[in-house]
Formats: structure tokens, sequence, C-alpha cells
């Protein structure tokens, strides 16, 4: 058998996770859960909550993983942001302070993709913000959607952003800026 793209490989489980296939789901959770749950310690800041957040995050991967399309978002940037919005709901449940270590983006998206519904997990409302916010990532040019999803599912600063793309740093800082104004409206005509 050819060796698959590791994107192609996770779109494919993707795909068979939306058919119900629980094999399906045990390989997508083996490839992709050591970053994804990176991404929810970020989030939450305790690593015993951030398994819990990875656990609803694949459960919510499971019910919603036939909303995913390709063409808006990688593989790995959509099921960051299932984790980023179970660990938002999770953080709200718990009362948390960790608001105020929150990036630009982080605010963007709390009020946008985690909303303020008064059952966090409803998930028929998390999968239409999720699929508004894909439908907006795609809308960004390629420049502005690499850099706004380094910044966000890498946790990368500007300067380390311009390192990493060889880029001057205002160049990058201007693409954030701008990527991150065209969300704000897209996500407002969602809202």
């Amino acid at each position: 058998m050819k060796a698959q793209s590791p994107d192609l490989q996770l779109i494919a489980l993707i795909d068979r996770v939306a058919g119900a296939d629980e094999k399906a789901l045990r390989e997508l959770y083996d490839l992709s859960s050591s970053k994804l749950y990176g991404v929810a310690v970020r989030v939450v800041g305790k690593r015993e909550w951030a398994e819990d957040v990875l656990q609803e995050a694949f459960l919510t991967i499971w019910r919603i993983a036939g909303d995913y399309k390709a063409s808006l978002s990688p593989p790995m940037a959509w099921m960051g942001l299932v984790v980023r919005s179970r660990g938002l709901d999770f953080l709200r449940r718990r009362a948390s302070d960790r608001a105020d270590l929150m990036q630009e983006l982080d605010d963007v998206l709390s009020d946008t993709v985690a909303g303020d519904s008064p059952n966090p997990m409803d998930t028929t409302q998390a999968s239409e913000q999720a699929w508004a916010l894909h439908q907006c990532l795609g809308r960004l040019e390629q420049k502005q959607r690499e850099v706004v999803s380094l910044a966000y599912l890498r946790d990368l600063s500007h300067s380390e952003l311009a390192e990493q793309l060889k880029l001057p740093l205002g160049t990058v800082k201007t693409w954030i800026r701008r990527g991150l104004e065209q969300l704000r409206g897209c996500m407002a005509r969602f809202a």
C-alpha cells in the first residue's frame, strides 16, 4: 500500500469516523492525540484537566466528523479547534481565572466558536459554529490563514512565526492583524 501524506491519512480517517467506524476513531486518536493533548494542556493549564478535555474533544469529533470539510481546513487545524472549544467550555464550567493568559486569537475564538451559550455542550451549536469558522478561515488569503493557524495551533509568538516563515516581523504582524479582522467580520455575519 502506498504511503499517504499525514493530512490525507487523517482526512480518510475522519471520513471513516463520520461513518461510525470505531476502529478509525481509535486510529485517529493514536495518530493525533499527542499533539491535541498539547493543545489541551495549553488551553486549560493542567494535565489532568487536559485529559478530560481531550476525551470530550474526541467524543465531539465522533459526533460531528460528518461536518468536516477538508477544503476549508487541514485536519489537525479542525481537530485543534474542537479541542480548543472543548477546553474553553471546560474552563467556563470550572469558572477559571485563566482568561487573562489567552492571546488575541483566543479572544476572537472564545467570542465566536465557544459562544455564550447556556449549554456549552450543545454539539449542534458547536458544529454550526465550527462550520462557520471553517467557512471564514476558507475566505482568508492563504498567507493569512497560514500565519493565523500557526499562531493558534502551535502557540507561536509573532517573532517565532517570522523566524519560522523567514518573513519580516512587521509582515507577520500585519497578516495576523488583517486575518483576525477578517475573521471577526466574517464570524459576525454568522452570529
